[in-house]
């Protein structure tokens, strides 16, 4: 039965529909596409379109778009850097990316707005359909099995406002990428893990004379003030990352393991750290280019299964963020990358028996891959949550530039996955004995 005021557009049907066309839903989408499946990728907005944030991408995430094939020119807006610089304790510690077969020793900075529209493209030029405008808002399941066979959408127009009118797309299988909160997730019953950390990210853009910088820049004491009027350290870091254009993206990230969480004003937070910067710099509110903005960093498989009932979960909306620094763009294009490699592999079955066992897989494949890592990035999360701990971390590890380095390659994941040096075959042994969970 129809509601008044509201139109139906006649239903789409595909292979796959992919819900979100962040990172995460278009590696999917092009690696799909290439395959030989006929994929619809569902975006709720229109692009270009802004994102939350640091825009900055380690050497983990620029192997993912090599793999990918999307080509990354200075002279087309990629802006290439070296390494980190850390800044804390008094000291000042400029840290190059490891040198190892595995990765490319180097990262890049794009802003979100520019970047998932390239990925986006990308999809469609090998064969996805995009649909922009599309929210979806429901599952459309299986009367029989409850399992998800298709997606309930409304059309959002130009202003980014619904038209009233009401969308259906139906598939044998429904991938979510539709982020931290992913609404089709909790369609399908599937919500969050509560004793997984979570990180809230704030960030604005500056015009500034470091807009050109080539190394990426954190800061690791941030402070806040609890109700007694004591300071207490922060678990996290400000960033600095120069954008090329004029602008610098400066923001915090912060975890939810210290008890200050949840009662700290972020954006005040960042508001007083970018005060104590140098006035050359430009960052100011005279500077600023729009408000801040925050966001959530859902970390270390907060929501699981990653596959049941014909619902697959890739990048944020499966948890797939690094606990030890935030970073969520690498991973969710990983996790797209491993993704299309069940699906494909399920799809080639000639009998619904036969691909669904392919497809109960992908959690296994997902914790074979990053679990054991995101497990010890869980400790990690909760030992830094004691101000005291995180404050030792800042006196005594910043001095010393070797563990630095090597703490480098641990926190951003990029330990060569062939041998390597004494610490890449720890890293390696300790992500695949650790238990995943």
């Amino acid at each position: 039965m129809s509601l008044p005021g509201l139109s139906h557009a006649p239903d789409e049907t595909a292979d796959v529909i992919i819900v979100g066309a962040g990172p995460g839903g278009s590696a999917t989408a092009a690696y799909l596409a290439m395959a030989g499946l006929d994929v619809l990728l569902l975006e709720k907005t229109h692009f270009p379109r802004e994102k939350v944030c640091g825009d900055g991408l380690t050497p983990r995430a620029v192997r993912e778009l090599i793999t990918l094939g999307i080509p990354t020119p200075e002279n087309d807006g990629w802006i290439k850097n070296k390494g980190l610089r850390i800044i804390g304790g008094g000291m000042r510690l400029q840290l190059d990316w490891p040198d190892v077969a595995s990765f490319p020793p180097y990262g890049l900075v794009r802003t979100r707005q520019d970047f998932d529209d390239i990925l986006a493209r990308h999809a469609v030029k090998h064969g996805a359909r995009l649909r922009e405008g599309v929210n979806v808002n429901g599952a459309i399941r299986d009367e029989r099995t409850g399992a998800i066979i298709g997606v309930e959408a409304k059309e959002m127009g130009a202003d980014e406002r619904p038209t009233g009118r009401k969308l259906a797309y139906h598939a044998p299988l429904v991938i979510a990428a539709d982020g931290n909160s992913s609404r089709l997730s909790l369609a399908m019953g599937r919500e969050k893990r509560e004793d997984r950390p979570m990180g809230v990210a704030v960030r604005a853009y500056y015009t500034s004379p470091r807009h050109d910088d080539d190394y990426l820049e954190s800061w690791l004491e941030l402070w806040t003030t609890d109700p007694s009027g004591k300071r207490v350290l922060l678990p996290g870091y400000g960033w600095i990352f120069g954008v090329g254009d004029g602008t610098s993206n400066v923001g915090l990230g912060i975890l939810n393991t210290s008890s200050a969480f949840g009662r700290t004003d972020y954006k005040d937070v960042m508001r007083q750290w970018v005060a104590t910067m140098p006035e050359e710099w430009t960052y100011n509110e005279e500077t600023i280019t729009g408000p801040i903005r925050g966001a959530a960093l859902p970390m270390g498989f907060n929501r699981q299964p990653h596959y049941a009932d014909g619902l697959l979960l890739v990048g944020d909306a499966g948890g797939m963020v690094n606990p030890f620094n935030g970073e969520g763009i690498a991973y969710a294009m990983e996790s797209g990358r491993l993704a299309a490699e069940v699906v494909a592999q399920a799809f080639a079955r000639t009998d619904d028996a036969g691909r669904e066992r392919v497809l109960q897989t992908y959690p296994r494949v997902m914790k074979d891959a990053l679990g054991g890592y995101f497990t010890v990035g869980r400790l990690f999360a909760q030992l830094i949550g004691n101000p005291d701990v995180m404050k030792f971390a800042v006196r005594y590890g910043l001095p010393r530039k070797t563990m630095m380095q090597v703490l480098l390659k641990v926190m951003a994941n990029l330990g060569d996955e062939h041998g390597g040096k004494l610490d890449d075959r720890v890293m390696s042994v300790l992500s695949k004995v650790v238990p995943a969970a």
